[in-house]
């Protein structure tokens, strides 16, 4: 349980910042160069990988050195991680929330 925990903190942890999020969401569209997800980043080329080593060591993204080019690709079982993990809070608290809607309904007929 602590390492999904762990593993949790790291896709969070990536997801929290906006320039990481502008690459997920552009590898999301398919695999793309180191290149192309800095253009549209005000950001030098190493800052760029830096975020990408975050991506990486989340999980979130996996890369290959083809000759000179880097290219990365999206990594779906990441965000299937996390998106659970919403979801199960979700259904906690809407079943909670429900319940509650339930009481105050019986509450309101005495």
């Amino acid at each position: 349980m602590q390492t999904q925990a762990a593993a949790l903190d790291r896709v969070f942890h990536a997801l929290a910042d906006p320039a990481r999020r502008v690459m997920v969401d552009r590898l999301t569209r398919g695999p793309a160069s180191v290149g192309d997800l800095a253009k549209p980043l005000a950001m030098s080329l190493p800052a760029v990988m830096q975020h990408l080593q975050v991506l990486e060591i989340s999980g979130l993204v996996k890369s290959e050195k083809i000759g000179r080019v880097r290219t990365c690709r999206i990594e779906p079982k990441a965000l299937r991680t996390a998106e659970q993990w919403i979801a199960d809070r979700r259904t906690f608290w809407e079943t909670r929330l429900d319940k509650l809607g339930e009481l105050l309904a019986e509450d309101s007929k005495e």
